[in-house]
């Protein structure tokens, strides 16, 4: 990717019109999909009396989540881009889709959405606790690293192919349903180990209006940095002969490998 695709953009762009209609159709959006997909946690609780998580619980929030991303990645599509994710709109701006101060502008109303959606929850629910997200007994910081690195690349392998390649034709009709489907089936992979955030708004609001952070350090910056090297990776898969493409794959995989555990191993000290 030419380091000249990256654009900053201008100050001014930020009161644009567009811009600004861009910014709450991500705020909208955001608020849609974290109430709805915190609200089934929450309301899952309420009925079992804040009982052990079970099968059914974990089934419940994928569905909900998987359900409400759709929607809302379906609604902010053609206004946005549908981002609903400040790593997805980061790995935007690495691709040259959008300026440095557009990314901000979305990644300010996807926080808020996130938050005010979490305090909407707190007030209809008469003050119950947002469930932050957090790890499950005998899950380390380094397995729940591990775990989000399989569940982003994921996610980021099919948004790109589904709405971002200039060569998916046909198959951008259904990206919305695609993509919430990668996070319904990532929930019911990993939802039971690290919670199954793969986006750093969802882990951010309710971490806010509960004031819980314990590892949300994790949840929040290696989702964005593997955002970054997810969509270098899946480049190289997309638009590389199959041959030179896995080499180049595995070799990007190792140096990733080792960032990630010179990553841990500073957050620890």
């Amino acid at each position: 990717m030419p380091i000249s695709r990256i654009a900053v953009g201008r100050p001014e762009e930020a009161t644009q019109p567009d811009a600004l209609r861009a910014a709450l159709a991500e705020f909208i959006c955001t608020l849609i999909f974290v109430f709805a997909g915190e609200g089934s946690g929450m309301a899952f609780n309420k009925l079992t009396n804040d009982a052990p998580n079970t099968p059914a619980g974990l089934i419940a929030a994928a569905l909900a989540h998987a359900f409400a991303l759709f929607v809302a990645v379906s609604v902010g599509a053609n206004i946005s881009g549908g981002h609903v994710n400040p790593a997805v709109t980061f790995g935007a701006f690495v691709g040259g889709n959008i300026s440095l101060f557009r990314g901000i502008l979305y990644w300010i109303a996807q926080l808020l959405g996130a938050t005010v959606a979490c305090l909407l929850l707190k007030f209809c629910t008469r003050g119950m606790t947002t469930s932050a997200f957090s790890l499950s007994a005998g899950e380390s910081v380094w397995n729940a690293f591990v775990m989000e690195i399989v569940m982003t690349f994921g996610l980021v392998y099919t948004v790109y192919a589904t709405a971002i390649d200039p060569k998916k034709g046909s198959v951008g009709t259904i990206a919305p349903l695609a993509i919430g489907f990668i996070v319904g089936a990532n929930i019911l992979a990993g939802g039971a180990f690290d919670g199954g955030s793969m986006n750093p708004a969802v882990s951010f609001g309710p971490a806010l209006v509960s004031w819980t952070w314990t590892h949300h350090w994790g949840l929040l910056a290696w989702p964005s940095h593997r955002r970054w090297s997810c969509r270098h990776r899946v480049r190289i898969l997309l638009h590389q002969p199959l041959s030179r493409g896995i080499g180049l794959l595995l070799t990007t995989e190792q140096q990733l490998e080792q960032q990630g555990h010179l990553f841990a191993h500073l957050c620890c000290l």
